[in-house]
């Protein structure tokens, strides 16, 4: 009965989200565009779906994904499981929280590879490109990205330090890549930065980056708790670019090779 009503109210509250989104469409196709819906059952079905697929999600999300997060970084920070990992003697040091490291890397790399968002863009820009632009290759490399900004921004947890280094350091070598990737891939790699911050990516992502500051000694929830989803955003942007930088270095180096 708890799991009925609690779905319940996830539909309720779904759809007092839904209903103003319905609303303005309808409203440009009624009164603007005037012209009748195509397909209208279809489209009705098709919310429906969103509707109850939403409410599911969220519902997910608040009993599996947010606990999971949190309870990986505190098991993986308990002061008696750092101590048959320990590196250093005495003080614990940030080289000691290695385990941290390797799982942000591996959930940020599983977790892209799996966001749905991620596998349209890819299908599309490989549409688009007539096969130029890999699916593989763009998820591939999107993955890299997240799963190394995603453990750096838990070192930087671990560490303290301010995530402006880290964020202004990290655009300005955007800015340079800019000027030296091919002109194509540029706005795509600008894009893959939005889309990891994504319906699987954000939840593991924010509750480990909350868990770790929760747990580590001398972090506040609210200051360094939060930042995780931006690194996520900002490395896809370099590897994507990288990606494209090192596939043209080599199909150059080839046709050297040819002649």
């Amino acid at each position: 009965m708890d799991f009925i009503y609690v779905l319940g109210d996830k539909l309720a509250s779904t759809l007092f989200d839904v209903v103003p989104i319905a609303g303005i469409i309808f409203g440009f196709q009624f009164f603007v565009i005037r012209k009748p819906v195509a397909n209208l059952k279809k489209v009705l079905t098709g919310m429906l779906y969103v509707l109850v697929g939403i409410s599911f999600f969220l519902l997910g999300l608040e009993q599996a994904l947010f606990p999971v997060g949190r309870m990986m970084a505190s098991q993986l920070t308990d002061p008696v499981f750092l101590e048959t990992v320990r590196i250093t003697t005495g003080v614990l040091h940030w080289q000691d929280y290695y385990w941290v490291y390797v799982f942000a890397f591996t959930i940020g790399a599983s977790t892209t590879i799996a966001e749905p968002s991620l596998i349209a863009v890819a299908i599309k820009a490989n549409e688009v490109s007539g096969g130029a632009i890999g699916v593989w290759g763009l998820r591939v490399a999107v993955a890299i990205g997240v799963a190394v900004g995603i453990s750096l921004g838990a070192y930087r947890i671990v560490t303290g330090v301010p995530i402006h280094y880290f964020i202004i350091a990290g655009y300005v070598i955007v800015v340079i890549q800019t000027f030296f990737s091919p002109k194509a891939i540029v706005p795509l790699a600008y894009d893959s930065g939005g889309v990891t911050t994504s319906t699987v990516t954000v939840p593991l992502v924010a509750a480990l980056g909350l868990g770790l500051a929760e747990t580590v000694p001398g972090r506040s929830a609210l200051i360094d708790g939060f930042g995780l989803i931006a690194f996520a955003s900002l490395f896809p942007m370099m590897s994507v670019m990288a990606y494209a930088q090192i596939s043209v270095w080599l199909s150059k180096r080839n046709h050297r090779r040819e002649r």
